[in-house]
């Protein structure tokens, strides 16, 4: 229980539910091939990247990333970042609904997450029409 515990207490402080939503409105020419990509991730300094390495381990999915940072006053980062659909809704997602976060800010965003997930799950991003709605609906996220 206190893994799960401190694991919550990280995420409401270090971590984050969001969602890179392709604007089928914009005109631009997209970058990344792809459209819609649901992520979780904990983000923490250099030094202490031996936590994620024990939350990646307790979840059993995910991978850990180094981060370089250059700007002034900011220390190079890991991220700790789950982004397979399928851990998502399996383990991540029944972990936080489980174990609930306690900022309200963190709440809202990961109830539009497992909105979208959901979404995701159904196809509705399939189209021009759904993925639009699905931005507007990622806009209400932190």
């Amino acid at each position: 229980m206190f893994m799960n515990d401190y694991i919550v207490g990280l995420v409401d402080g270090e971590g984050s539910f969001t969602v890179y939503i392709y604007n089928p409105s914009k005109t631009d020419i997209r970058k990344r091939r792809v459209r819609i990509e649901p992520k979780f991730y904990i983000k923490l300094i250099g030094k202490d990247k031996s936590i994620l390495d024990e939350i990646k381990k307790y979840f059993n999915c995910g991978n850990i990333y180094f981060q370089k940072d250059n700007r002034k006053n900011h220390q190079n980062c890991y991220r700790f970042e789950v982004t397979k659909r399928e851990d998502l809704e399996k383990i991540i997602i029944p972990f936080f609904k489980k174990n609930r976060l306690k900022f309200p800010s963190k709440i809202k965003d990961f109830k539009i997450f497992c909105e979208i997930v959901e979404k995701i799950k159904k196809g509705k991003h399939l189209t021009n029409t759904g993925l639009s709605n699905l931005h507007k609906l990622k806009q209400k996220m932190h």
